[in-house]
């Protein structure tokens, strides 16, 4: 298969990835921003936003091994998640400061 069938066949699952990350990330956007209680009574903040995420990445890192996370560019996705989930104001689409590291 070339690459340009691979791709055309990829382009329904990368849109729809990109759609939920989407909405995650304005999800946590607003419950960061608005200081929203989780059921534990815990506020969502920035920080614990950023916990969380150092929790997920400190998994993958785990289940993947150094050599293999050292790879792929999880730091630079890390990087664009809390720019667009935490920033000050909300960017319009995440996909747009993902594309400048291309």
């Amino acid at each position: 298969m070339d690459a340009l069938a691979l791709a055309e066949q990829l382009r329904p699952v990368l849109g729809e990835d990109a759609a939920t990350a989407e909405i995650s990330r304005s999800q946590l956007w607003q419950w960061a921003a608005t200081g929203s209680e989780l059921a534990t009574g815990e506020r969502v903040t920035a920080e614990t936003v950023r916990g969380q995420i150092e929790t997920e990445m400190s998994e993958l890192r785990a289940s993947l091994g150094d050599e293999d996370f050292g790879r792929y560019r999880f730091e630079d996705a890390r990087d664009v998640f809390e720019r667009v989930s935490l920033g000050d104001g909300f960017e319009e689409f995440l996909t747009l400061p993902a594309y400048e590291l291309l």
